[in-house]
């Protein structure tokens, strides 16, 4: 059973987990600026960071393989849309996650099926295209995305806040990677409700999903 997680990516272990991200990092050259699902996997790897709110500034526009900074081995280089530049270590990315990235994790968890609800009701209703350019999608090739309204981080920051804080919503042991579900189900229905009351789910493709400035 998968124990450990980057943003929709469920791996067995951190060791997998690290192992994805190092066959990106090594499988190409310095000075190449990721794109696809490489992309994707690094980005969602820098809402990790402990710092992360600095390293993604105004905005991330690319990220790139750097050259080494101390050592021989290459590292990830963030490009935000300013046009400024900064470095960040895979490493710290996925040191023991804070309680509220483990919370966030879980609390993504619980809505998995209203997200997956949300896409095929737009399937069966035959409006899978793009909310910002009306591009026909690809079921395997989309984002179900809050670009619409606020951030999955601001909504699950509000529900910390009227529960009195990230240590007052209890995950289940499994969660020690971010993985699992809450304890409280009362609880677990309280969230629903408020991620259905502010949540603003949207379709994008790829590309338009990798230029937005987001944060959840």
């Amino acid at each position: 059973m998968p124990v450990f997680r980057i943003g929709p990516r469920q791996y067995r272990t951190k060791g997998e987990a690290e192992k994805a991200v190092q066959a990106v990092l090594h499988g190409h050259a310095v000075g190449t600026v990721l794109s696809g699902d490489d992309f994707d996997l690094v980005r969602d790897l820098l809402d990790m960071h402990h710092e992360a709110a600095d390293k993604i500034g105004v905005g991330v526009a690319d990220i790139r393989i750097a050259p080494p900074l101390i050592g021989r081995y290459p590292g990830f280089e963030v490009i935000r849309v300013d046009g400024t530049t900064i470095d960040f270590s895979y490493r710290a990315c996925l040191k023991a996650p804070s309680l509220a990235s483990q919370v966030r994790n879980v609390l993504r968890m619980e809505v998995d099926d209203l997200t997956t609800g949300y896409l095929e009701g737009r399937v069966s209703a035959g409006t899978l295209t793009s909310d910002e350019s009306g591009v026909l999608l690809d079921t395997g090739n989309l984002h179900v995305s809050y670009f619409q309204g606020p951030s999955f981080n601001d909504i699950s920051q509000a529900f910390a806040v009227a529960e009195g804080g990230w240590e007052n919503i209890g995950m289940t042991p499994s969660t020690t990677q971010g993985l699992g579900e809450l304890v409280d189900r009362d609880q677990a229905e309280r969230w629903r409700e408020h991620w259905s009351g502010q949540a603003r789910l949207g379709l994008l493709t790829p590309e338009e999903n990798r230029r937005r400035p987001r944060t959840g």
